[in-house]
Order: C-alpha cells, then sequence, then structure tokens
C-alpha cells in the first residue's frame, strides 16, 4: 500500500486472477465469520479485508474482501452463491479485471475506481512507456529526446494522487516547438474556435503564463482547472487502456502527458504531447457544460463490458478529440484533436470534410483513422443536448447499477439499492429548498 495516498476501498485487483467482493451485512456478533466461512469452506486465498459502516443503513457494515482465485472458477462461484444465501441476492457485488470472456457470474463486473486515490493504480498498468518510441517515430534515433522521455515518465509513474506536480524545466528547443506551435495556432482561434475556447483562452494567458516563450506547469494549470469547474490534471507516464484513461474523467481528472513532440516535426505528433493537452484539452475543461459532458463519458464507462468501452471510447474520440459544434450558423472546433493541429484545424470546419448530426447509434459504431487526417466529424447543436442524448445511450449498458459522482467525497457511490436512492431524493430534496429561496428572493 502507497504511503502517499489514504487507503482505498478496493485494493489490487488489477491482475487478472483477482476479484473483489464487497457485501453488506447486519451488524451482529459473529456476522463476519459467518459471512467468510464460503470463502474458508472452499479454500480461497484472501488477500486483503475491510470494513466501514454502511452510510445508507447504520445498522449494516459494507465489507471488502480481495481473492485469488488462480484455478479456482468454480470454487469461487460456489462461494459467491453461499454469500448470496447468508447476506441476500442484492448485497453482494463482485469486481474483477478479468476479460468478459472469463467472467462466470452473473453480477460480476469490470473493476473499477471508486475513489479518487485509486487512479493511482494506473500508474503501472500503462500500455507503453514514455520512452518507448516506435521506428517511424521522428525522435526514435534522438538520444538525448528518448532520456527526456524518459525523465517525464519517471515523474508521472512516482506520482501519488495528492502530491503536488512536480515542474520541470524545459530545455531550449522544447521551448522552440512550444512556441512554434502556439504561435501558428493562436492566429486561427479566433475564427475556428467554439466561442467557450474563445472565452477561456486569454483567462490561461493571464493565470497560466500561456505566452509562446513559456510551457506552462501541470500543476499550476490544474489549480486553474480546479477552481474554473473541479477537473484537475494528473501526469501519465504513457498510453493508458480506454477503460483506465476513461475511469479518470468520471472523477474529472484528465491524464496529461507532460512531454513535448520531436523538434524535427512541430506540426505532427504520433501521440498526445503537452502540446495537445495544454492548448487542446485545458481550455474546454474550464468550460462546465463541456467538463459536465466529458465527466458523463467517464461515469458510463464505469463496470461498462468490453464492447461498450470501446463504443465509449469512439464517442470520446469523435466528440472530445474531435467534436465540432454549430455557432451562430458557422462550424467551429471544440475538440483537442482539431483545436491542437493546425491542419486538423482548417480542415474540420472546411468543405473538404464530410459532416454528419451527432448521434450516439451512428457514432459508436464508426471507424476512424489515428494517424491521418480526420474524414467525418459529427456536429453537435450544443453541449448540453450532447450530454442528454449521450445519457439516455449510455442507459443501455447492462450493469446491475447507476453509478453517481460525491464531490464532496471524491468518490464514486452505486445507486443499486432502493436506500441509495432514498439518499439521493433526500440531497436533491435539500438542493431543490435552496434552489427554491433563490428564486423566491429575486421575485422579491
Amino acid at each position: 500500500m502507497d504511503t502517499h495516498s489514504p487507503k482505498t476501498e478496493y485494493v489490487d485487483t488489477t491482475k487478472s486472477d483477482q476479484v473483489s467482493v464487497v457485501f453488506s451485512i447486519k451488524n451482529h456478533p459473529s456476522s463476519l465469520v459467518k459471512a467468510l466461512t464460503p470463502f474458508k469452506d472452499n479454500s480461497l486465498n484472501m488477500t486483503h479485508i475491510e470494513s466501514r459502516p454502511l452510510a445508507e443503513d447504520p445498522t449494516k457494515y459494507k465489507f471488502l474482501v480481495n481473492l485469488d482465485i488462480t484455478d479456482a472458477d468454480k470454487k469461487f462461484e460456489k462461494a459467491v452463491k453461499e454469500l448470496r444465501t447468508i447476506c441476500t441476492e442484492d448485497c453482494v457485488q463482485v469486481l474483477t479485471r478479468r476479460k468478459s470472456e472469463t467472467i462466470i457470474q452473473k453480477n460480476e463486473v469490470p473493476w473499477f475506481p471508486i475513489k479518487i486515490a485509486e487512479l493511482d493504480r494506473f500508474a503501472d498498468q500503462i500500455l507503453s512507456y514514455g520512452s518507448e518510441l516506435e521506428a517511424d517515430h521522428p525522435g526514435f534515433t534522438d538520444e538525448v529526446y528518448r532520456q527526456r522521455r524518459k525523465m517525464f515518465a519517471d515523474i508521472a509513474y512516482n506520482y501519488r494522487h495528492g502530491q503536488p506536480i512536480p515542474e520541470v524545466q524545459y530545455s531550449k528547443d522544447e521551448l522552440k516547438t512550444w512556441s512554434t506551435i502556439f504561435t501558428k495556432l493562436s492566429t486561427l482561434f479566433e475564427t475556428h474556435a467554439c466561442k467557450e475556447f474563445r472565452k477561456v483562452w486569454p483567462l490561461l494567458k493571464e493565470n497560466c503564463n500561456y505566452t509562446k516563450d513559456t510551457i506552462p506547469q501541470l500543476q499550476q494549470v490544474s489549480q486553474f482547472l480546479k477552481d474554473c469547474t473541479g477537473f484537475t490534471l494528473r501526469p501519465v507516464a504513457g498510453l493508458l487502456s480506454s477503460r483506465d484513461f476513461l475511469a479518470g474523467l468520471a472523477f474529472r481528472v484528465f491524464h496529461s502527458t507532460q512531454y513535448i513532440r520531436h523538434g524535427a516535426k512541430p506540426f505532427y505528433t504520433p501521440e498526445p504531447d503537452v502540446c495537445h493537452e495544454l492548448i487542446g484539452h485545458v481550455p474546454l475543461f474550464c468550460d462546465p457544460e463541456f467538463a459536465a459532458f466529458s465527466q458523463e463519458i467517464g461515469l458510463a464507462s464505469l463496470g461498462a463490458p468490453d464492447e461498450w468501452i470501446e463504443k465509449l471510447a469512439t464517442l470520446y474520440w469523435f466528440t472530445i478529440e474531435f467534436g465540432v459544434c454549430k455557432e451562430d450558423g458557422c462550424l467551429k472546433a471544440y475538440g483537442a484533436g482539431c483545436l491542437s493541429s493546425i491542419e486538423e484545424l482548417q480542415n474540420c470546419v472546411s468543405d473538404k470534410s464530410k459532416k454528419l448530426p451527432f448521434d450516439p447509434e451512428t457514432i459508436a459504431v464508426t471507424s476512424y483513422p489515428i494517424t491521418t487526417i480526420q474524414p467525418v466529424y459529427f456536429v453537435a447543436p450544443s453541449f448540453n443536448e450532447a450530454k442528454r442524448k449521450l445519457r439516455e445511450y449510455s442507459s443501455q449498458i447492462p450493469r446491475p447499477f447507476t453509478v453517481h459522482y460525491n464531490p464532496y467525497t471524491q468518490a464514486v457511490e452505486l445507486i443499486n439499492k432502493r436506500s441509495n436512492c432514498l439518499k439521493m431524493t433526500q440531497d436533491l430534496t435539500s438542493e431543490m429548498k435552496t434552489l427554491e429561496d433563490a428564486v423566491r428572493k429575486l421575485e422579491d
């Protein structure tokens, strides 16, 4: 367990042969012993146990048990079945990192983080480390560049939630690359970027040191983002899986690179870099409606089957990365892939590319190129409308619960019992009373 972060609820279930079983039982003497008996009787190896009071029912306790079920699928299935006779069916939940084809329990869902600190677990689950470059990468033969990439990757790899993001000193070559990109793109924003971007851009210059001569530090930008919409940045050492990356958005956390593309090709990068993140993504994360839309995709991904993760990742691609919207009858870019690329920014609002109406059903099954200019864009009438359609679409995801993000505890709550719904209703009632009081005072 990492000493820099608070104790988390679902511990070390990221290995394929480990699962978490979460259950609640009445607070009676020997209740826990009785509940754990199925695991003991079936010779299952328990690697971690923890408990806490059940928020919605003070007479119950919630327990977490992590198990190593290597070569013990049948025994595990039998143990869970026995546990459900003790705790009742709806009080038992199985979370796993195993692939969909190996899931054997009808209520078994892919593991996902419950607390924001559990995002630390993704640090060592990257698909490729920062210095591992493909042979056709512009920096493949540049040893200095590769060493810089490793330095940035090491910073991210060792970062833990709650720590300030370490500042870095960028080299003259890196600053030159940033300046070239920043200067050229800045000339296009007024005519090609959406109004939400244009509103925030001068604020970033004023508050986050966005200039052609300086690459902003992630910590300073993250703090500004947090003040605007509650979003924060955390450094990432390399590419994450779609599931892990989308999970971060559920907590209003954006995994950001800190390195910059190779200077040999300043207007091309085969993977996201700090120009893409800070120029393309950050401005829109400062907008409340866009931030809510982004979080909606993240929440929809939690516990979703693998085939739905692929659909949600495609929705992310055509919105947050390459989204286009209508503004006073004109096309404007809001996707980071457009806003951080000169060629893409010009292409997305021109007649050279195909434009289709925003429809999640169509978007989710549309293929797209990764290393070339996009041939198709989906036009959203507004972020609120896109969020509404996305919520309707994601309601089809087959999972035995609904998720709700609690910004006070920075944790995801599972809404799968009547008591959960009652608690949410009480919270909403309190909010409505505040709203009614505000409206009354405005009328007075």
